[in-house]
């Protein structure tokens, strides 16, 4: 049933998810970090397992058309990586997120301020919207000179675009729990991990259309879900914990599966 967040086991869930279904999923697991019961392994080997598990019985869920994004750590995406290699798919993209994340302390290593995000899609075909997802030009002198004269490059004259650049791989977006700060405090969210509103909302509109269906695995606040809603993309949805769930969305929730 679309427009549903399911509380559930996320094998349950995909298990009883039709074949071929999806246009675009958008995933964040756990990352195996410990930062609540249900990320949590008692080793990498179980981790790793786990993680195996739900990609395969998520891609039996994809169209053939269709994109996902899975986030995560960059080293357990070199893991993912390697293990996707061989299936029929095609990577795209492996994306930085800088997260502006404020002070966070090292002196054994370098500071740790990114995650990773594995951008695929089930084939070469695939819709990819990169007109809708372009950012601002960062040298507005120069770009405001080339508005008038254009910019000679390989013997073409260049004109910037109206819309801004191209989006790169690597993406500044600040975390939400340091743009909710309060006087330079953190504050507790309603998820350990939310991600921000401006990066999924990239996600979807580069990746699909309006009425596509895009799949809300490990939905957590369920932002995926709420931002699909506000896109006029349809959504389904699976968390584990119904109290995590963004207060706007309880409307669509479904108990049972």
């Amino acid at each position: 049933m679309k427009n549903k967040i399911y509380i559930c086991d996320v094998f349950d869930f995909l298990n009883k998810l039709p074949d071929c279904s999806i246009d675009l999923a958008i995933v964040d697991p756990p990352y195996n970090l410990k930062i609540a019961n249900w990320d949590i392994f008692k080793n990498e080997k179980e981790f790793l397992n786990f993680s195996y598990r739900w990609m395969d019985l998520m891609l039996l869920k994809m169209k053939p058309d269709a994109s996902f994004y899975i986030f995560n750590t960059p080293y357990n995406c070199a893991l993912f990586i390697n293990f996707l290699k061989d299936k029929k798919i095609k990577f795209n993209n492996f994306i930085t997120w800088y997260k502006k994340d404020g002070l966070n302390y090292s002196k054994t290593k370098y500071v740790n301020n990114q995650e990773s995000i594995l951008f695929y899609s089930m084939s070469k075909k695939y819709y990819f919207n990169s007109d809708d997802i372009r950012i601002p030009y960062e040298s507005n002198k120069r770009i405001e000179h080339a508005r008038k004269k254009g910019i000679l490059k390989n013997g073409k004259r260049w004109f910037p675009n109206n819309k801004g650049k191209l989006c790169p791989d690597v993406w500044q977006i600040s975390s939400v729990r340091h743009v909710n700060k309060i006087n330079g405090k953190i504050v507790k969210q309603r998820h350990p991990s939310p991600k921000p509103r401006e990066m999924i909302e990239r996600m979807i509109r580069a990746s699909s259309e309006e009425n596509d269906l895009i799949l809300d695995l490990f939905a957590g606040t369920g932002v995926v879900s709420l931002i699909a809603k506000e896109l006029n993309r349809n959504f389904i949805a699976c968390e584990i914990n119904k109290d995590y769930i963004d207060e706007n969305l309880k409307e669509y929730l479904c108990l049972k599966l």
